[in-house]
């Protein structure tokens, strides 16, 4: 398992939640409506760039799956840098119509399908009624809550690892989690390259 340093990108921001916003790509600069909601838990806009600088321009023609989409920025990111569409998951009924609305006031809500569902029992075989195309590569986030990875950690692994196994050639996978993790532990241990962004630590794989 690849780990390197890597300066944290929040340094500068402290703690609170900021403002979000689509950090590049053809919508770069576009605000996020955000409920406030601190279970969505945003990924801060540096957090975010840094992702997409590490996914590269990969990103384009791909099919973009945010597994906890919270706020949907990173599906929405994905649209803006070249993803072809987007499937975002979530389990809270009010955040998934405001990612709707921001989707449509981007001009993006043909691309983009909000899924109102849990993503363990989506990832178990709800997705089916959802189908994801399988003639181009996907993009898969998965930033959940970081207690997770602790308190549903058997379910967390079975669920990116169904997804692995189940995705198309050339497809990468961006996990994000905390200290607590031992990305050891994910299939293909070895093929991870895993940074720290404290206190967020993120592996990506590309399959």
């Amino acid at each position: 398992m690849k780990r390197r340093p890597a300066r944290s990108p929040d340094a500068a921001e402290g703690s609170e939640t900021i403002g979000l916003r689509i950090v590049g790509g053809k919508l770069r600069g576009s605000k996020l409506a955000y409920s406030g909601d601190l279970r969505t838990r945003p990924m801060k806009d540096r957090l975010r760039e840094a992702v997409f600088n590490l996914v590269g321009p990969s990103v384009v023609g791909t099919h973009a799956i945010d597994l906890f989409a919270g706020t949907g920025a990173l599906g929405l990111e994905a649209i803006s840098r070249g993803a072809e569409r987007a499937t975002l998951i979530e389990r809270h009924l009010p955040t998934c119509e405001l990612v709707k609305k921001n989707a449509a006031a981007l001009g993006i809500g043909e691309q983009v399908e909000v899924v109102f569902a849990d993503a363990f029992l989506w990832g178990r075989g709800n997705r089916q009624r959802h189908p994801l195309p399988t003639d181009r590569p996907w993009l898969v986030f998965c930033s959940p809550p970081y207690d997770f990875y602790v308190d549903r950690q058997a379910e967390m692994l079975g669920l990116i690892e169904r997804l692995i196994a189940a995705a198309p050639p050339e497809s990468q996978f961006v996990v994000e989690a905390d200290e607590r993790f031992d990305f050891g532990l994910l299939p293909q241990p070895a093929d991870w390259d895993v940074r720290k962004y404290p206190p967020a630590v993120v592996g990506i794989l590309a399959k």
